[in-house]
């Protein structure tokens, strides 16, 4: 074939496509899309935690330029905006398909410490106080258009959430939460239990502290590992498992 434009020759190329019903093989031309490839480029970042730094990196750009040498590679400021386009497109959806929804929403919320905020849904200052808490929680519901949807709220079992909660409802329109907003808050059950068991493993606290100094010791070093698994044999202890020291958190 022949192109009035050389850009046209180069942007179309044959690419093969197997039909998924019959397994049947197609040629079909391809062209190139700049801002096409860019949106792949930018939820491949976010959808793998990526850094923006990525597209600095020598050996990305390099496989990007023999991949195809068409693409213009952005600078991580244009990256980062593309991603902001995204989220913003993605809430815009959200909020759609929310306001249509006329069911009831249950919320959970947490609290934790993190280096990078990459994880966080919303950033909380410091100090986090309860009037802190029931000030950032408000504004999400707002900015969201759930103030007025809700039917519980999930939280761990502290004073500190309990004075939140009380906070929280003074804010909001109770008329429109279910039986006056009595059965608003609710205590995470996996919290409580959690607590349970740390009251009765502290019945047993020595103990624990004796097994735990004595996986230390044994996992301290490869020799002692060995020796272990060797009496272990002696005594005839069939396991195939090794010592793992415990998450005391868990």
């Amino acid at each position: 074939m022949k192109f009035k434009d050389i850009r046209d020759m180069r942007q179309q190329v044959l690419i093969k496509q197997q039909n998924k019903v019959d397994g049947t093989m197609s040629l079909n031309t391809y062209q190139f899309d700049q801002v096409r490839v860019r949106n792949k480029l930018a939820r491949m970042v976010i959808l793998h935690e990526y850094p923006l730094s990525i597209v600095d990196h020598i050996e990305f750009r390099e496989f990007v330029a023999d991949l195809q040498p068409m693409f213009k590679l952005v600078i991580r400021n244009t990256l980062k905006s593309d991603i902001l386009k995204i989220y913003d497109n993605e809430r815009e959806k959200t909020l759609k398909m929310t306001d249509k929804n006329g069911s009831r929403m249950a919320i959970t919320t947490n609290m934790w410490t993190s280096n990078n905020k990459k994880r966080g849904f919303v950033y909380v200052p410091s100090p986090h106080t309860k009037d802190v808490l029931a000030e950032v929680l408000v504004d999400c519901l707002l900015e969201w258009n759930i103030d007025r949807k809700l039917s519980t709220i999930t939280i761990d079992n502290c004073s500190t959430n309990d004075v939140m909660i009380r906070l929280l409802l003074n804010k909001l329109d109770t008329s429109s939460l279910m039986l006056g907003g009595s059965m608003f808050h609710m205590r995470c059950a996996t919290h409580i239990l959690n607590l349970i068991v740390q009251d009765g493993l502290s019945l047993i606290g020595d103990g624990i502290k004796r097994i735990r100094d004595s996986v230390i010791y044994c996992i301290g070093s490869p020799k002692r590992r060995q020796k272990f698994e060797e009496n272990a044999h002696q005594l005839r202890v069939q396991c195939t498992k090794e010592l793992v020291l415990d998450c005391k958190t868990r």
